[in-house]
């Protein structure tokens, strides 16, 4: 087992090497000036995202859509992956991870463009889309778009199930340490989960959605809210966080034993790596509930789309990373904390509900991730196997949230690392090869002015 251990981890690091960063970072950069800038019109993208397209085709509303994709992304990842990216990579990770999220706004435009603009429509009325549709109907590739949906299919078991059910069992067992043994509350948190999951996910895609959209405003409102608190205790310093964080970004200093310009090349390693995990611009999760939509044309739905990595990365990471910089200013002897007890120390500053309301949005952003991803395995089941292959999949998928609340993850997260780095690919591929049609269809409903207009 450890050797597989090694090995696993060997084979993730090398994924999520600088090759990979360079090659999302790059594909963000490269569709952001392919797509002169769609960037600009995220004010009337968070318009978009909040109206329905009456009429129209899909399943689920706009909204409902981005909810469901937001929950999927929006996690652990915001709160301590912010935190470990700071420990490790310095303040000036936070200028990184926030400028990954700016350009990947673009690479989610494209991905929800392309979903809607290849989605097919079963004999029961249903949308189905997503990266493997793309890499079928848009590039002829459907071999491509099989392996994207093992790669999916697979993934959704770590980091959309027994790692999001580890969280909120190990969460749950600290809390109540003091009352019941951490095994007992592993097992019970695992029966639960399972209980729980299991009667939404039955539901379907508007079952889904209907949790999705009543999770995801009200513990992202609640998190911010705490996070807002912290900067006004810190507002003294937050004029220094944010020198730092730039300074920093950019310095050509020498870490210990380094060589001149490593502090930048670790700022950049750690932000750029945990603004790509954090949003998923570019992994092909998204695009996939992005096909389930009522919009009138594909450039609608590319815009609501856009707005999910605004809101996770732009949003709530930069304001996470302002918290814990201006956080260990003011409090320096925590600096030498890992990512995780740096975000607890912070919210502990909040008197009597800091430590709760950090426990609880981790809790509620676990569940709500295992929501999402259920879907997107169920679809990618779908492709590979058909309708009926589903309940299977299910069965196994609510069955596995009970091994992840009791189970070692270590060797989980590498293997979940690896298959969302395998989905990445093709992913990137559609983006790439297909960006002259995502152009094509930004220039006339976007740049012209036909917004409004059906698509046929």
């Amino acid at each position: 087992m450890e050797q597989l251990l090694n090995i696993t981890q060997h084979i993730s690091d090398l994924l999520w090497g600088w090759p990979m960063i360079i090659l999302l970072l790059g594909t963000h950069i490269f569709l952001t000036f392919r797509l002169k800038i769609p960037q600009r019109k995220i004010l009337t993208a968070i318009k978009l995202s909040v109206k329905k397209d009456k009429g129209s085709s899909g399943d689920v509303s706009q909204f409902a859509a981005l909810a469901t994709s937001l929950a999927a992304t929006i996690g652990t990842g915001n709160i301590i992956g912010v935190a470990t990216a700071i420990s490790l990579g310095g303040p000036g990770a936070v200028l990184w991870c926030w400028m990954t999220g700016v350009f990947g706004i673009a690479t989610k435009y494209g991905e929800g463009l392309l979903a809607i603009k290849y989605r097919v429509k079963t004999d029961s009325g249903r949308m189905l889309g997503g990266p493997m549709y793309a890499l079928e109907k848009g590039l002829g590739m459907k071999w491509l778009g099989v392996l994207f949906s093992v790669f999916t299919a697979v993934a959704a078991f770590g980091i959309g199930n027994t790692v999001q059910a580890n969280a909120i069992s190990e969460n749950l067992s600290l809390v109540c340490a003091d009352m019941i043994e951490p095994e007992y509350t592993r097992m019970f948190v695992g029966f639960l989960l399972a209980a729980i999951v299991g009667f939404v996910v039955i539901g379907g895609v508007q079952s889904i959605a209907k949790w999705c959209t009543a999770l995801v405003p009200m513990m992202a409102l609640l998190y911010v809210a705490g996070c807002i608190y912290i900067l006004c205790l810190n507002a003294p310093y937050l004029g220094q966080a944010v020198h730092l964080i730039v300074s920093e970004a950019f310095s050509l200093d020498a870490m210990a034993g380094g060589t001149a310009g490593t502090v930048v090349m670790c700022a950049a390693r750690y932000g750029i790596a945990r603004g790509l995990f954090s949003n998923e611009s570019g992994m092909g999760s998204a695009p996939i509930v992005a096909a389930a939509a009522q919009t009138r044309n594909p450039v609608r739905q590319a815009l609501v789309s856009s707005t999910g990595t605004f809101w996770d990365t732009v949003v709530i990471c930069a304001i996470t990373g302002l918290v814990i910089v201006s956080s260990i200013i003011a409090n320096p002897d925590i600096s030498q904390s890992d990512g995780g007890m740096l975000t607890k120390k912070a919210f502990g500053m909040i008197p009597y509900v800091g430590t709760p309301i950090l426990t609880f949005g981790i809790l509620t952003f676990a569940f709500s991730t295992i929501l999402g991803w259920s879907y997107y395995g169920e679809r990618a089941m779908e492709y590979l196997a058909g309708r009926k292959s589903i309940i299977f999949y299910r069965i196994v998928y609510i069955l596995m949230l009970y091994s992840g609340a009791t189970m070692s993850l270590s060797l989980v997260w590498n293997l979940a690392d690896i298959m969302n780095a395998l989905m990445a690919l093709p992913n990137l591929i559609s983006l790439i090869f297909l960006s002259g049609v995502i152009a094509c269809d930004t220039r006339h409903y976007l740049w012209e002015k036909n917004l409004d207009e059906e698509s046929d």
